[in-house]
């Protein structure tokens, strides 16, 4: 009932296929102990898909395009930045001054601290923004082989010993990451359970051993946004 491989089914009706007891229990409650035993075995209606409405994710179209190189702005783009640097400083400015009594009290060691970590975090995170730009509704980048993923963070960032290696023993390699423009469209809150991340890193296998008659397991990495990214 959810688009995995369904090992498992009902007992009763022998019908609704399942990935595990998690979602056939969850199914249960969602409406399958009504449907479940109503036609016969030999009935032809028996054939027809039940619906898992409430259950499914939504379905979208997913179209693939390789991504397009950042030109340079035009002069009207350059006056108006310029225009719109000059008004941020000024109100950097003002900001700075309000805000110095509320500082007062830090030693310089702790103001360094918090502006180098606050600097690197920022960069990295204005760097992902900026990458994702010409492409906000994306939800999918894949490059196997090539770059690594664009990290919304320097926190929580995998080394190679933390890559597990496939079980057939070759090196697991970045694939694709996962964007966190999905969560606008899965609708999990309809499920009564919130999920949240900056973005998921698949590496899968190098040599893709296994073929493609199987499932096989692969590591992701979740990372979240770092406090100073909110």
């Amino acid at each position: 009932v959810c688009g995995c491989l369904g090992p498992r089914c009902c007992g009763r009706c022998r019908r609704a296929a399942y990935c595990g007891p998690e979602h056939q229990a969850l199914d249960w409650r969602r409406g399958h102990r009504r449907s479940c035993g109503q036609h016969a075995a030999g009935d032809d209606s028996a054939d027809a898909i039940p619906e898992h409405n409430e259950f499914l994710f939504p379905e979208y179209e997913i179209l693939i395009e390789p991504e397009e190189p950042e030109f340079p702005a035009d002069s009207t783009d350059d006056e108006q930045g310029a225009e719109d640097t000059s008004k941020d400083a000024k109100e950097q400015e003002e900001l700075g001054v309000a805000g110095t009594a509320a500082f007062q009290s830090l030693d310089e060691e702790t103001l360094e601290a918090m502006a180098k970590h606050e600097t690197e975090e920022e960069k990295i995170f204005q760097m992902f923004k900026k990458q994702v730009a010409a492409e906000p509704e994306q939800i999918i980048r894949y490059c196997r082989g090539g770059e690594g993923p664009l990290w919304v963070s320097g926190e929580n960032r995998p080394e190679e010993k933390d890559i597990p290696n496939c079980v057939c023993g070759a090196k697991r390699i970045f694939e694709f990451q996962i964007m966190p423009q999905l969560l606008n469209h899965l609708q999990v809150d309809s499920l009564g359970e919130s999920i949240d991340w900056g973005t998921l890193v698949v590496y899968t296998c190098a040599d893709s051993c296994g073929g493609g008659s199987e499932y096989l397991e692969e590591f992701i990495w979740k990372q979240d946004y770092s406090m100073g990214c909110t």
